[in-house]
């Protein structure tokens, strides 16, 4: 017995963190505190509504149409974001260059600098007199104060997540089969589309979809460039901060509630596909 108990505590795995209990508890505390309790108190706020009460609110015209241009902006600059976003990553993992260091740096500039100074900078960038929004001027082309703007803005607020997401996957890959598919007489294409977009596939969906997660609840660095008119470049966290301004809690909630429950089926997806490339992996 007592060489069993020896040899027990000889192979017992100890934690760094000693106490699960109190680490388990402190974690939901956390969780709790910042995330859950807001969330249930959205919920509860709305469930005051009748359900008449609440489609008629999220069903509004002007609602709607702040739905679409959040949804189709969202969707075209993370589609945007994905394709640049390999690009990036592809050139930082397979490249040496001199200012290596500071381009992968600079990626993650969207998540250090506050969105409203973002939307300052675009904003000035692309009106008519900005130095991006003068030449595409004369090319007829409006850039601020159009959904196009709105799109500009999203892809800079979006483009870390794909890069980030990728990134570490190309890192990993093993240069072998490419060397194999290259010896086969493969073309460089059918290299990619056949040994590496496999790989990565994964990676780049859930990028695009957290980068489209964020794109769709931007408002600070879209507020200014968007020119927020009814109908035409008015976005859904836009509608809210109106409804707010307004005393109107119970609208201003009811739109939430619906851009909580489209984040939280965005997320869902996520950890659908991450779960099933984990499971394939293996």
């Amino acid at each position: 017995m007592a060489s069993l108990t020896k040899y027990m505590n000889k192979n017992k795995k100890y934690r760094v963190i000693p106490g699960f209990g109190l680490t388990l508890g402190i974690t939901i505390s956390m969780l709790s505190v910042i995330v859950l309790i807001p969330l249930c108190s959205l919920i509860i706020y709305t469930a005051k509504l009748s359900p008449k009460e609440f489609v008629r609110i999220i069903t509004g015209k002007r609602v709607l149409y702040a739905y679409w241009v959040s949804f189709s902006t969202a969707f075209i600059a993370s589609f945007i974001n994905a394709v640049m976003g390999l690009m990036m990553a592809w050139v930082l993992v397979r490249y040496e260059f001199p200012g290596k260091k500071i381009m992968d740096g600079m990626i993650e500039l969207p998540f250090a600098l506050p969105t409203a100074v973002a939307g300052i900078a675009l904003t000035h960038l692309t009106t008519t007199d900005g130095w991006i929004g003068g030449i595409f001027n004369k090319m007829g082309i409006k850039i601020a104060y159009t959904k196009l703007g709105i799109i500009f803005a999203l892809v800079f607020v979006g483009i870390p997540f794909v890069v980030r997401s990728v990134q570490p996957v190309l890192e990993k890959m093993d240069g072998s089969y490419e060397e194999a598919m290259e010896i086969l007489g493969s073309t460089p294409f059918k290299t990619f589309v056949k040994v590496i977009f496999p790989e990565i596939r994964p990676a780049l969906i859930g990028g695009f979809t957290m980068a489209f997660a964020r794109c769709l609840g931007e408002y600070g660095s879209v507020v200014f460039i968007a020119g927020n008119k009814p109908f035409k470049t008015e976005i859904a966290p836009l509608m809210i901060m109106s409804k707010l301004q307004e005393f109107d809690y119970t609208a201003a909630t009811s739109i939430a509630l619906m851009m909580l429950i489209t984040a939280f089926v965005i997320l869902l997806i996520n950890s659908i596909i991450q779960y099933k490339a984990a499971k394939k992996a293996k």
